[in-house]
């Protein structure tokens, strides 16, 4: 098992400077994909956090189109399409792939903000058979947002595979988020790696992981609580009557130590 944790899937990815059309354009224009060179990808576990709008989703929305997932979110074999709205980042992209290949291999993009989405498609699709297989004989739909999204991480995904997460925290409550880390470690454990874009200090909490901060200032990798969510969260929960008191004062007002 160890073994094959420790081979993954993709190695790094490279944005293939000479290839972009134009850094004054979205997505290129994005500081912190503007500054991309090279990121090494942890074999279990590798974290995209910062600020909303630094890049960390659109990294990895085009990393999930280069390896043949929907951009929607879905497996490889989900061909629905709402509406086009990825970027062009995945055609300047370079993934370098490891000893293990994706073909005969399980994996799965899940986007919290098009879940709806995938979960429509699998019930048109999904015959009695396909949701017992992977949905406990559930519907996605029969379900809350939340729950059919932890059915999915919990009968769906069947290890020796490749999941990439952008904000599962968005339908998980806080004790599901610490479950999504013991059913991750289970995967990783079947030789599965992760690549998740999250703000949440739970769900960024697995150990051993690499964690890039999206920023201005570009990628770099930093230290679980080096993160802001850490820091944020640690500060306001250590201090939370006087957080609060000082948000919530009157315009005018002057602070209150």
């Amino acid at each position: 098992m160890a073994a094959l944790a420790s081979e993954p899937f993709l190695q790094y990815v490279t944005l293939l400077r000479d290839r972009v059309p134009s850094f004054d354009t979205y997505p290129f224009s994005i500081p912190a994909i503007r500054h991309l060179e090279r990121l090494e990808l942890h074999p279990k576990v590798t974290y995209f956090v910062g600020d909303n709008g630094t890049g960390k989703s659109t990294l990895l929305e085009a990393i999930a189109v280069v390896e043949g997932f929907n951009p929607e979110g879905g497996s490889r074999n989900f061909s629905f399409s709402t509406r086009n709205t990825h970027s062009n980042l995945g055609e300047c992209l370079r993934l370098g792939s490891g000893v293990r290949r994706l073909k005969d291999a399980d994996g799965f993009f899940l986007r919290a903000e098009s879940f709806y989405n995938a979960a429509t498609y699998i019930d048109r699709v999904g015959d009695p058979y396909y949701l017992a297989k992977h949905f406990g004989g559930v519907a996605p739909h029969e379900r809350s947002h939340g729950e059919s999204f932890f059915s999915l991480m919990l009968d769906r995904f069947k290890g020796n595979g490749l999941y990439l997460f952008d904000e599962p925290e968005s339908a998980l409550s806080p004790i599901r988020q610490m479950s999504l880390l013991t059913i991750m470690h289970d995967l990783i454990g079947r030789g599965s790696q992760f690549l998740i874009a999250t703000h949440s200090p739970i769900v960024m909490a697995y150990p051993d992981a690499t964690i890039y901060r999206f920023s201005a200032d570009g990628i770099r990798s930093i230290a679980y609580t080096e993160t802001e969510t850490h820091s944020v969260t640690k500060a306001f929960l250590d201090r939370r009557e006087q957080v609060v008191r000082e948000l919530l004062r009157p315009a005018g007002d002057e602070p209150r130590v």
